[in-house]
């Protein structure tokens, strides 16, 4: 009887541990959510929401009733699932680099690589572009000046206006970015496998090669199966910054995802209560990818990712 009062304290003293995470989701995750209501009236930016005209439904209907505006969404959504893909298709290299990392005998140079790979993280995605334009762009780009000086081409290339490849090179410099940081799941994964597997292993006398594919990638793919749903449910979320600063009139048509689009429509068009509809309709689509991740990780695992 006594051990039920003691449990509870407990409870309690943990719940109010957690209370102070709660209050910083509810602030910016679940109150923010009161914006929603702007969707449904025909804002005006300088004056009181409820003088202006209440519109209802309109804006929802516009996405698919207006030609230009649901060819923009199809693009858009185009943008969005392809740069994501390319992200999911490409997902296990955070844990090869990670096992890689893992097999560097040379202690200093582990750290050294680790921490190289891990700082592009830190760095904000301006900066990220001024690296770009110093690399790429026309005049006084190193490689277009190394291009030129070579005699390989004739004048600059603007690599950085170009339409070609975006996809391609939009997920090159996020991968150059993410990489050392998303492997660090992976190097905190490594050491909960049990080092008595490898010791076993060499005493059966299996090869470096042979205790990599048979102990370490299978002590690694919960974690990645669990990131992987993750990423599934987050689709059609893969950020803004990177593709706001490296957008121009030559490559929006491919570099416009779905959360660009909305700041493009409400911050650069001034279409607010349009961009609040559409963002409402993203997270719709996220919430139900969610679920659909939440129900394959239950087949196929056992267990649920919510």
């Amino acid at each position: 009887m006594k051990k039920k009062p003691l449990l509870q304290q407990r409870g309690f003293r943990l719940f109010l541990l957690i209370l102070p995470f709660l209050l910083l989701v509810f602030l910016f995750s679940y109150l923010p959510l009161h914006g929603w209501i702007y969707a449904f009236f025909n804002y005006k930016p300088g004056r009181p929401l409820f003088s202006c005209e209440f519109v209802g439904f309109q804006y929802f209907t516009q996405m698919f009733a207006d030609k230009y505006a649901f060819e923009d969404i199809i693009r858009v959504m185009r943008n969005t699932f392809a740069m994501s893909f390319l992200g999911i298709l490409t997902s296990p290299l955070p844990m090869i680099f990670a096992i890689f990392l893992a097999e560097l005998k040379c202690m200093p140079f582990r750290k050294v690589v680790q921490t190289l790979t891990t700082v592009p993280n830190f760095i904000s995605w301006v900066l990220v572009y001024s690296v770009a334009y110093a690399m790429f762009s026309v005049n006084d780009g190193m490689i277009n000046r190394l291009l030129v000086g070579l005699g390989l081409v004739e004048e600059g290339i603007n690599f950085l206006a170009s339409s070609d490849h975006v996809w391609l090179t939009m997920w090159l410099w996020g991968t150059w970015k993410g990489l050392g940081w998303n492997a660090i799941m992976y190097i905190a994964a490594l050491a909960g496998i049990d080092q008595e597997q490898y010791e076993a292993a060499e005493v059966d006398g299996a090869s470096r090669l042979q205790k990599i594919w048979y102990i370490t990638v299978p002590g690694l793919l919960p974690t990645f199966f669990v990131l992987l749903l993750m990423s599934i449910a987050n689709l059609i979320n893969n950020g803004m910054e990177q593709y706001f600063v490296f957008q121009n009139a030559m490559n929006k048509e491919y570099i416009e995802v779905l959360d660009l689009y909305v700041y493009n429509q409400g911050m650069t068009g001034y279409n607010y209560s349009f961009a609040t509809a559409i963002s409402m309709l993203k997270s719709i689509i996220s919430v139900t990818l969610l679920f659909i991740a939440n129900g394959m990780s239950r087949v196929f695992r056992g267990e649920s990712v919510i």
